[in-house]
């Protein structure tokens, strides 16, 4: 069911304080962190001087265990709220006097070096910070950026995603990461893989949209940089399975390596989520790929009892 909610958003001047609240909280959560601390990042908006924010400092903490820092975060005033869109993420939020979302990871994630990029450009390049003011002085401009409607983010941060994409482009961003389909740019990529590689063999549009909206199905795409290479369909089933609907990667990218390097993300966020096995139903042309994956011939006891090819092979692996 679509629902439409109508959010507050402020955006307010550039504020030099705002480096100075984030070094106050920083030395907060490096405090209570002790041994599991490893960085600590100002980014977003307030990260620019010059550019106008939303009153909230974004932090990044990089931390050797990210799961064991919920309890010291909450004794200092955080909330846990969730991954969003980013697998592998501990999002928490700090809201009273000053406010804080804070974004936790484990060394090496890929959206660590991508958020630097993007605050070092905009600090370096005066006329990319500039086209960033002008942007969103244009969309607090429009009804659509208050409103959120059946989607992880408003209108408004939803607006700034191409922008971003362009700048970390120019920034020389290259790093592969997998995230969930979250903007018109991601939702169009899935569109384009599930048509072009899977219904249109069978020369029907695809019946399954509505999976886009259900809370036991979930979409992701792969990135090399700001380009979509890849994508998949994972629809979550009782007692802890998973089923792999669909990965693909685009085809003129195809033997490096990436498939299998997206599967392995998959399974392994699949697993922090408590899922014990994932199943899929491989086409003769996929089964070496998911036997070299670890994957071997085990039921799929599909409890939707959807139809499927006479000849695909049903596949499992114990994660």
């Amino acid at each position: 069911m679509k629902t439409k909610e109508i959010r507050e958003i402020e955006v307010v001047p550039y504020n030099p304080d705002w480096p100075i609240w984030f070094k106050n909280e920083a030395e907060a959560i490096k405090r209570v962190q002790g041994d599991n601390f490893i960085a600590i990042y100002h980014v977003g908006s307030t990260s620019v001087p010059g550019l106008s924010a939303k009153p909230r400092i974004d932090i990044i903490a990089v931390l050797a265990d990210p799961k064991a820092s919920m309890s010291a975060l909450e004794s200092i005033g955080y909330e846990y709220r969730g991954e969003w869109n980013i697998p592998f993420k501990f999002g928490f939020r700090k809201r009273g006097k000053l406010e804080v979302n804070l974004h936790v990871y484990e060394e090496g994630h890929p959206e660590i070096e991508s958020n630097l990029l993007f605050r070092d450009y905009l600090r370096k390049n005066p006329k990319e910070r500039g086209e960033y003011q002008s942007l969103k002085e244009t969309l607090l401009k429009e009804p659509s950026s208050f409103e959120k409607n059946n989607a992880l983010f408003t209108g408004y941060t939803l607006g700034k995603c191409d922008f971003i994409r362009k700048v970390l482009n120019q920034a020389g961003f290259k790093r592969i990461r997998m995230l969930k389909c979250s903007d018109k740019t991601e939702w169009k990529a899935a569109k384009y893989f599930r048509q072009t590689y899977f219904f249109d063999k069978d020369f029907i549009s695809d019946p399954y949209t509505w999976t886009f909206d259900h809370v036991e199905h979930e979409h992701l795409i792969l990135y090399r940089g700001t380009e979509i290479i890849g994508y998949a369909h994972i629809q979550f089933w009782p007692d802890n399975r998973a089923a792999l609907r669909m990965i693909v990667i685009d085809e003129s990218e195809r033997y490096h390596g990436l498939g299998g390097q997206f599967l392995s993300l998959l399974e392994r966020w699949l697993k922090i989520r408590g899922i014990n096995s994932l199943h899929a139903k491989a086409s003769s042309e996929a089964l070496q790929f998911y036997k070299k994956q670890g994957y071997v011939e085990m039921p799929f006891n599909d409890p939707d009892q959807q139809g499927t090819h006479p000849d695909a092979i049903q596949m499992g692996k114990i994660l």
